[in-house]
């Protein structure tokens, strides 16, 4: 494949799996949990590299998905102690990302390791950086490692479609039926670190909070059903990564931020002309008198 091939190729595995991941998350109103993952994995990244001095690695990944899932754990602690949810995410997210910034400021010292490394990855070296996989050749180890990520977030989403749908939609009935709320909580929270930690090392903390949560956005406007929102998330999410490339070559600019241009480009669209909920469909609806 090209050089071009690999990086649409691996901006449109960020924004499907990225997509089907942010319509839950629109669903269940924890939309900000994106940005705060994405940004307390920091302290796992560094926390990795204190212990094994090492920039690269598993490690790396493994300490990005703990400092995820401990982001999810906190939240929901102090959530259910009484203080409201964006409040939590609010307090974990800036005190763990702080603790984070300030140990690679003391701690690091002159390994190439700081906060723009850590948080902005860059697509354009995606293609240089390649492993050997049998019957494959060489891949890109940041697009095999989103592709094994899609393939499990598309195989536990389809696993426990129903138990999703109704943990996201009404959790007292979910609950009430013996549907374990909690732990399918703390589930789809893995599945959100992961996901992010697997994209945020390649196409930057920016791309992934915007291919989490605009796409699904933009899917919300057009359907009421989940199953359509999930395919016209996905959809939106490769749409945006293919415009944005062209975006960027267009403008000589940032490829991670043209995508992420794009995904507002795709909500705006979907904001004036979605059938249901779009700005210039609700104008030029023919006048009832139930809308009176």
């Amino acid at each position: 494949m090209s050089y071009t091939a690999w990086i649409l190729l691996t901006a449109s595995l960020v924004g499907l799996s990225c997509g089907i991941i942010g319509v839950f998350l629109i669903l269940r109103r924890m939309a900000m949990m994106a940005d705060a993952i994405s940004h307390t994995v920091l302290l796992g990244i560094v926390t990795a590299f204190l212990i094994t001095r090492e920039l690269r690695g598993t490690h790396m990944l493994v300490g990005a998905i703990i400092a995820g899932l401990l982001t999810a754990v906190l939240v929901q602690w102090f959530h259910s102690r009484g203080v409201q949810q964006d409040a939590s995410i609010g307090v974990v997210f800036t005190t763990m990302f702080a603790v984070g910034v300030i140990l690679i400021a003391t701690q690091v010292g002159n390994a190439h390791l700081d906060v723009k490394h850590a948080l902005m990855g860059e697509i354009t070296f995606v293609p240089w950086n390649k492993i050997q996989i049998p019957w494959l050749g060489e891949v890109p180890e940041a697009t095999f490692i989103l592709s094994v990520v899609l393939l499990v977030v598309i195989l536990v989403i389809l696993a426990f479609y129903k138990e999703w749908k109704i943990t996201s939609f009404d959790p007292a009935l979910a609950a009430s039926i013996g549907i374990p709320v909690v732990l399918m909580h703390y589930v789809f929270m893995s599945l959100v670190s992961v996901t992010t930690v697997a994209a945020f090392d390649a196409v930057g903390a920016i791309m992934v909070v915007a291919m989490l949560i605009t796409p699904a956005a933009a899917a919300y406007l057009w359907t009421d059903r989940m199953s359509i929102m999930l395919v016209l998330s996905a959809t939106f999410g490769v749409v945006s990564a293919v415009a944005g490339y062209y975006i960027a070559v267009w403008l000589d600019t940032s490829i991670s931020g043209s995508m992420a241009f794009a995904t507002g480009i795709v909500f705006l669209l979907s904001f004036l002309l979605s059938p249901k909920h779009g700005i210039l469909s609700r104008y030029l609806r023919p006048y009832t008198v139930s809308d009176a």
